[in-house]
């Protein structure tokens, strides 16, 4: 249980510094963040969502955006560029840190024991299990890139849905002209 403890305090100091440090960026970056080098880094779609709900929601949105993957540097970036009142945003990051700190640092220290005990009891089913681990990441990675290859204006394989916003009947575009 020590090393538990001492990872989820780990990871709690490296996501405060981590989303402290992003939130200054967006601080000092301020109103100038679409003009900014930061706007290449951020998806404008994920920026402009994660102000949307700052702005409705402020505290909560911060602390909850911790448990998502991806949105909360967008969260933490654009409560410094909206230049969120420290007094609001602080309590928000130390108690969505100390939710992100404590999910990663039990599961991520679960997992690690999970895998010494199979590997130890079970080597041949621990080795299984991270050949269809890597195969899957790989098929991934593999399904992503063809997509980002194929452009916004490919038309969807077969069984896909398309995207939203996307339309797969090529009459729809000639009617809107």
């Amino acid at each position: 249980m020590d090393g538990a403890v001492l990872t989820v305090a780990g990871l709690y100091a490296v996501i405060l510094l981590r989303a402290g440090a992003t939130f200054a960026a967006g601080w000092f970056v301020g109103s100038g963040v679409r003009r900014s080098r930061f706007s290449e880094r951020i998806p404008a779609a994920r920026l402009e969502r994660a102000e949307r709900a700052i702005r409705r929601w402020g505290m909560p949105v911060v602390a909850v955006s911790f448990l998502t993957v991806g949105f909360q540097t967008a969260v933490n970036f654009v409560a410094g560029t909206l230049r969120m009142p420290l007094r609001r945003y602080l309590p928000a990051l130390f108690v969505g840190g100390a939710a992100w700190a404590t999910l990663y640092g039990l599961v991520g220290t679960g997992a690690l024991a999970f895998l010494r005990w199979l590997f130890t009891r079970h080597t041949s089913w621990g080795v299984a299990g991270v050949v269809l681990l890597a195969l899957a990441v790989c098929g991934v990675v593999l399904v992503r890139r063809r997509r980002r290859a194929a452009g916004p204006d490919a038309e969807p394989a077969a069984g896909e849905e398309p995207v939203a916003g996307e339309t797969s009947d090529v009459g729809e575009e000639s009617e809107r002209r």
